[in-house]
């Protein structure tokens, strides 16, 4: 007991932080988050063909678009569902790959990362269909009303099919986790067929997936059963919490919790936007593919990068700028010009470490509450409607006003971005300043010495 209190807080903090940021599952989770990058921004790019009208307020404008482009909007729209339309099967399935290839790699498994994959996406597709208890017997659900339309099971509209779509992301998860463990378990206590080591690798592999591909299809269908017997299934199950966090993180005091433990966590060194987009990823994109479809989903796409930490963690741009304009330190000048052309890009580490921030208790208030501030204004605009929700996914080091205008496909949002980053600054300003003064009387100091 006595040993654990000589260990100070921040150290604790920062430790236990580091420990999950190193856990398999919320690295195995970042692969997935960075999978689905390409693809969000290739359907982002179509997405944005279809929305021209919109986002080009030009007279005349739609005439020549309804006239031209318009006609292959379905085109696009395929585009769309061929990219976010499987985003679910993009994120579960890569995070299955790698989850499999991190036992494999530290446990010293006899596991194949292809394998996982594979039998997740069968594990997955078992849910996928819709089945009901009807007349003694197991069902393809059969509905047609102007809200919903399935058949054979199959829920689909020219969004695509359903539950492969954003929507089915966290239920992705959770069949890839137990698919993983299932056949982690299997090889572990040596359930598989093994062949003589004659017989070529790639016919082996093959065959050492029966037994394990075998126990996943088992344990999920009965799962499923067991939910349909009850009058659900495992999607409907699993949608309800993911639904909850959703709403949860959709609201302003979520969302600024998100923004405070974001940069809490990196004034202790620590990447908290790597931490805490483990657990929204999924959820952004699902809102984002949602206000695509018309919903209304603030927390949504890459918002932070768009509007809330615009240079980098801690909302620096204007800071970075003010650094290279007004600074009367040679340390903060220097930093400046280093740290200026990065900013515009959202990268700010140069900033961060050599400012420094992290660990910087003079500059740990503006970096929590700068972000906070430019949060509050992005919120309200969006909780107002005088700005468009996020539809696009735009890539994070997009420069200001620019992310904001694609993210939203609207000229208010590029406005709202710039507005963003100055009420940020007006919170960085009094304690850069002041924090300047101090380096420029220690540094004259230094020199009469």
């Amino acid at each position: 007991m006595g040993e654990t209190t000589k260990i100070p807080l921040k150290d604790r903090i920062g430790n236990a932080a580091g420990k999950f940021a190193a856990s398999r599952f919320v690295r195995a989770i970042m692969d997935a988050g960075f999978s689905v990058i390409p693809f969000s921004i290739i359907g982002s790019i179509f997405l944005i063909l279809t929305v021209l009208q919109q986002a080009v307020p030009i007279p005349g404008f739609d005439v020549w678009y309804t006239a031209t482009v318009g006609h292959f909007t379905n085109l696009f729209q395929s585009v769309y569902n061929a990219t976010m339309g499987i985003i679910a099967l993009v994120f579960s399935g890569t995070f299955a790959y790698s989850y499999t290839k991190i036992y494999r790699d530290e446990e010293q498994l006899n596991l194949i990362p292809i394998d996982g994959l594979m039998m997740f996406l069968m594990g997955f597709f078992i849910t996928v269909a819709e089945l009901v208890w009807k007349n003694g017997r197991v069902e393809f659900l059969q509905t047609i009303t102007k809200d919903k339309m399935v058949a054979g099971g199959y829920q689909a509209s020219t969004a695509g099919i359903y539950r492969i779509g954003a929507v089915g992301i966290f239920v992705g998860l959770v069949v890839a986790w137990l698919t993983v463990q299932i056949y982690r378990y299997t090889v572990k206590h040596n359930w598989q067929i093994k062949m003589p080591p004659s017989v070529p690798s790639g016919v082996a592999n093959s065959f050492s997936a029966i037994i394990p591909g075998f126990c996943v299809a088992v344990t999920i269908s009965a799962i499923n059963m067991a939910l349909v017997f009850a009058g659900t299934d495992l999607f409907n199950l699993l949608f309800i919490p993911f639904s909850f966090i959703s709403n949860i993180v959709d609201t302003w005091w979520g969302f600024l919790i998100i923004l405070f433990l974001i940069h809490f966590l990196w004034w202790f060194g620590i990447h908290g936007a790597t931490i805490i987009s483990s657990f929204y990823s999924p959820i952004v994109l699902a809102n984002m593919t949602a206000n695509s479809h018309g919903a209304h989903h603030i927390f949504a796409g890459e918002i932070l990068n768009a509007f809330i930490t615009i240079g980098g963690s801690g909302a620096t741009l204007g800071l970075a700028i003010w650094l290279v304009l007004r600074a009367r330190s040679a340390q903060l000048k220097e930093l400046g010009k280093v740290e200026i052309v990065p900013a515009f890009f959202n990268i700010n580490e140069p900033i961060l470490f050599g400012l420094p921030i992290v660990y910087n208790i003079s500059l740990m208030i503006p970096f929590i509450c700068a972000p906070l501030a430019s949060g509050v204004v992005a919120y309200t605009a969006f909780a107002m409607r005088l700005v468009p929700v996020i539809r696009i996914q735009q890539p994070w080091p997009t420069p200001v006003g620019i992310g904001g205008y694609v993210a939203t496909a609207s000229w208010q949002g590029g406005v709202l971005a710039i507005i963003c980053a100055i009420v940020a600054f007006i919170v960085w300003y009094p304690f850069i300043k002041h924090y300047d003064n101090v380096l420029l009387k220690q540094e004259k100091t230094t020199a009469t010495a």
